[in-house]
C-alpha cells in the first residue's frame, strides 16, 4: 500500500474515532508503532468526564474544567467539548461499551476538583480498555479502515506547503516506505517517556508533535505537563498510576509519621487539582526527607474496594501491597502534556492536510492544567471532529502528480532509540524540567537538549531530543507558574502579562498567542 484515502497515525480513542469518521468517505489506513490496542487509551483507569447524570449540568462541567485549567482554557473548545460530550458516549454505548451501572442506571463516581458525581467508568478501573475494546470492535466491521500495526511513523511529508502523507517503517521488511493520502490525522498520544518517572506506556514518546514541528506546524502550551500525584512506588514495582478515584472514594494521603497532611496546603485537601496535590507531596517529600508518601484506604471497606478497583488491587497484591490492609507508597509522576500541534475545535493545524486530535493536540480546552478524566471524552469529541473537517475539506484533493520515491532499505539501528540519548533526554527533563523549575536548570538543560538533538543519528531518536527541548524553552519562557507548570523562581501567576498561550514554530522564535 503506497496511497490510500486517508492516513490516521495512532490507535487510541481518537485515532479511532477518527478513523471511523473518515471511513464515510474513503479508505482509511491507521498506522500504529505497536499493537493495534497499545496505547495511553489503554491505561487510562479512573473514567470519563461527562455531564449526563440527573444532578449535573453542562454548565457546572464547564465551570469545573475553566477552574483547574488555571484561566488558560480556551472557553469556546471547553464547551465543544462539553456540550458534545453527552452523544458521543451516548453513541459509545450504542456501538457496546459496557460502563458499570446499579440498579441498570450508569454509575457515576467523583474526582479531583469535579464539583459533581459525572465519571463513568467501567470494570471498576478499567475504562480506558473498555473504550478501546468497544471502538476497535466497531472499527473492525468497518471494510474501509485497514490497520498496519507495528508501522512506526519517522516523518511527515510535505509538497506545495501540503501534508500528502507519511514516512514510515514496512513491519515485515527493513525498509522505509512512504505512504500519500489526501489528509493526515495525528493521533499519537501522549509524551510522558521523555521523563525519567511515568505513568505512560513505551509507545508514548511524542513523536506526532515533533514530527508535525519539523514540517511547519504551529505547536503550543509545551511548558504544561501534568504529574499524576500517585504513582506506586514501592522498590522492584513499576511506577504504575492509583487512579484519581481512590480519592474521589475517600482515600487519604499519610507521611511517614502517619499524618494526613494536604489540610495544610490546600482546603480542598485530597480533591484538590493535581498540579496542586503533586506539588504538595513533592514539598512534604522534601520536609520529611522521604522518597514517597502514603495513599491510605484501610479505613473504606474491603470488598468495595476490591470490586470498585480490582485492577489496582491485583496490582498491588502481585508486589506485596493490599489495599484493604497496607498503606500504598505514592510520589508523583509526569503523565499527561496539556500541549500539542496547535489545531482549532475541528482538529486543522496551520498545515493545509495535517489534522491532529487527543493528547497529542492542543485545542486549548486543558488549558494550564488538564480536568480529571476530560481527555478520553476530548479523544472521543475531537476524534470524530478531525475526522469530519478532514472529510469534508480534502475529498476533492487529488494525488495524482505528487512524486513517488522507492523504499529505502535500513538496518534497525537506523530507526530504533539511541538508548544512551534516551537515558540522557528522561534524566536531564526529570531533574531540570520535572515538577518544580528554575530558570538556571532549565537553561544548562536546554543547551545539552540542543546539542542531543543535534547529534542524534536517527529521526526517532532526534525527535525525542527535539520535543524535550522544545519543552524546555517552553518552560523558560513562561516566567510564571500557572497550573501544572511551577517556577521556583517566578512562583506567582501573572494574568497582566502571561494570560496567553505559548507558540512554537520552526525557524521562528517562541512567542504568545492571546487566549480565546
Amino acid at each position: 500500500m503506497n496511497q490510500t484515502d486517508y492516513i490516521v497515525i495512532g490507535s487510541g480513542v481518537a485515532g479511532l474515532r477518527a478513523a471511523l469518521e473518515l471511513a464515510r468517505g474513503g479508505e482509511v489506513a491507521v498506522l500504529t508503532k505497536d499493537r493495534i490496542d497499545e496505547s495511553n487509551t489503554e491505561y487510562a483507569q479512573g473514567g470519563v468526564a461527562v455531564a449526563l447524570s440527573d444532578d449535573d449540568e453542562m454548565a457546572l462541567h464547564v465551570e469545573d474544567t475553566l477552574n483547574a485549567g488555571a484561566g488558560l482554557c480556551d472557553e469556546s473548545a471547553v464547551r465543544v467539548l462539553v456540550e458534545e460530550g453527552p452523544r458521543y458516549i451516548t453513541e459509545l454505548i450504542d456501538w457496546g461499551a459496557e460502563f458499570d451501572r446499579k440498579d441498570g442506571e450508569l454509575s457515576f463516581t467523583r474526582e479531583a476538583a469535579h464539583s459533581r458525581n459525572r465519571i463513568l467508568h467501567a470494570r471498576g478501573d478499567s475504562t480506558g480498555s473498555e473504550i478501546v475494546r468497544s471502538l476497535l470492535a466497531h472499527t473492525r466491521r468497518e471494510p474501509k479502515i485497514t490497520f498496519l500495526a507495528h508501522a512506526a511513523t519517522l516523518e511527515l511529508i510535505v509538497e506545495g506547503g501540503r501534508c500528502t502523507g507519511v514516512q514510515y517503517i514496512d513491519p515485515n521488511e527493513s525498509l522505509v516506505r512512504e505512504m500519500r493520502a489526501r489528509a493526515v490525522i495525528l493521533a499519537t498520544g501522549g509524551a510522558g517517556q521523555i521523563y525519567a518517572q511515568t505513568t505512560n506506556p513505551e509507545v508514548a514518546t511524542g513523536d506526532g508533535i515533533s514530527m508535525a514541528y519539523t514540517a511547519g506546524a504551529i505547536v503550543s502550551d509545551l511548558e504544561f505537563v501534568q504529574f499524576h500525584p500517585t504513582v506506586l512506588s514501592a522498590p522492584g514495582a513499576p511506577r504504575f498510576l492509583l487512579s484519581e478515584a481512590l480519592r474521589g472514594e475517600g482515600a487519604r494521603l499519610r507521611n511517614h509519621a502517619g499524618e494526613t497532611f494536604m489540610k495544610n496546603y490546600d482546603p480542598r485537601e485530597e480533591l484538590a487539582p493535581r498540579d496542586i496535590v503533586s506539588r504538595s507531596i513533592a514539598a512534604e517529600m522534601n520536609r520529611t526527607n522521604s522518597y514517597w508518601v502514603y495513599l491510605d484506604l484501610t479505613h473504606l471497606e474491603a470488598d468495595f474496594l476490591r470490586q470498585r478497583f480490582p485492577k489496582i488491587h491485583m496490582t498491588c497484591l502481585r508486589y506485596g501491597l493490599d489495599l484493604t490492609k497496607d498503606q500504598i507508597p505514592v510520589s508523583p509522576a509526569a503523565h499527561y502534556i496539556m500541549g500539542g500541534v496547535r489545531t482549532d475545535t475541528e482538529g486543522r493545524t496551520n498545515l493545509p492536510g495535517l489534522y491532529a486530535a487527543g493528547e497529542v493536540a492542543c485545542t486549548g480546552v486543558h488549558g494550564a492544567n488538564r480536568l480529571a478524566s476530560n481527555s478520553l471524552l476530548e479523544g472521543l469529541v475531537f476524534g470524530a471532529r478531525a475526522g469530519a473537517a478532514a472529510l469534508e475539506e480534502s475529498s476533492s484533493f487529488t494525488l495524482a502528480n505528487l512524486s513517488e520515491h522507492e523504499p529505502i532499505d535500513i538496518s534497525q539501528s537506523d530507526w530504533m532509540f539511541d538508548p544512551q540519548t534516551r537515558y540522557r533526554v528522561q534524566e536531564l527533563m526529570w531533574r531540570k524540567v520535572g515538577l518544580i523549575r528554575h530558570q538556571d536548570e532549565l537553561k544548562a538543560a536546554l543547551i545539552e537538549l540542543t546539542d542531543l538533538a543535534a547529534q542524534a543519528y536517527n529521526s526517532r531518536t532526534r525527535n525525542f531530543a527535539t520535543l524535550a527541548r522544545l519543552i524546555t524553552l517552553a518552560a523558560l519562557w513562561r516566567e510564571e507558574s500557572r497550573g501544572a507548570h511551577y517556577r521556583a523562581d517566578f512562583n506567582d501567576r501573572n494574568d497582566t502579562d502571561w494570560l496567553v498561550h505559548s507558540a512554537q514554530q520552526i525557524d521562528q522564535p517562541i512567542h504568545g498567542i492571546p487566549k480565546n
